[in-house]
This record gives structure tokens, sequence and C-alpha cells, in this order.
């Protein structure tokens, strides 16, 4: 299955440098939940950022990429919904690596539905 057009979560919606992952964990609010630590910011851009860091404590690169994948996705559904000029890290926790694809789903759905994190807030 691939995604076309504006299904597809480009590259200027990702947080790539380490610098900005930095910055954003030291000015940034922080929500948590069971599995996930979500550092979020507002910036001057006009779109949403997500950056993603799961650590090799989580589990091995076939299980990070997966948790990486569905965090991800997750995003891409729900950025219209955000509040936008949002930098956002997840940080997945060590429980993360038991979830099934919904209960990710589920579980950041929460998180991006709070109130500092959706649009027109």
């Amino acid at each position: 299955m691939t995604l076309k057009g504006t299904e597809r979560l480009p590259k200027t919606a990702r947080l790539l440098k380490r610098a900005e992952f930095l910055k954003l964990s030291r000015t940034g609010a922080k929500l948590q939940s069971t599995s996930f630590i979500i550092i979020s910011c507002t910036t001057d851009r006009p779109e949403s950022r997500l950056g993603i860091t799961v650590s090799s404590k989580v589990g091995n690169s076939v299980i990070r990429n997966q948790i990486k994948r569905q965090v991800r996705e997750c995003f891409r559904r729900r950025r219209a919904a955000l509040r936008s000029g949002m930098d956002i890290v997840v940080i997945a926790r060590k429980s993360a690596a038991g979830l099934a694809g919904a209960s990710i789903a589920n579980e950041l759905g929460r998180v991006f539905s709070h109130q500092s994190l959706r649009r027109g807030s």
C-alpha cells in the first residue's frame, strides 16, 4: 500500500535534526501517558512537525521501527485537528513495545486530543 498526495506525511512535517529535539526538550511542555512522553512547543511555522524517539531499551530494531511507523501514522491522521505550528516529540517508553497498533493509536489519540495540542484552543 502506497500513500499518494495529501495522505503522505512529508519530510517538512518531521523533526530531523538533533538540535531541534534538544531545543524542544528544554523549552517544551510535557504530557505523559502510560507508554509515551509527549513534548510540545508552538513555533512560527505554518504546519505541525513530529519527532519520534524510541530507545534501544524499548526493543530490537523491528519493534522500534514498528512503533515509529504507528506513531507517524497516528500523527498523520490527526494532523488536521492539531494546532498549526506545533513541534511535537513523542518518546516511547518500554511499555510501548507490548502494545498493538490499535492500542498505540488509542493512547496517542487521547494525548493528541489534549487541549494544549488541539486546534482552536
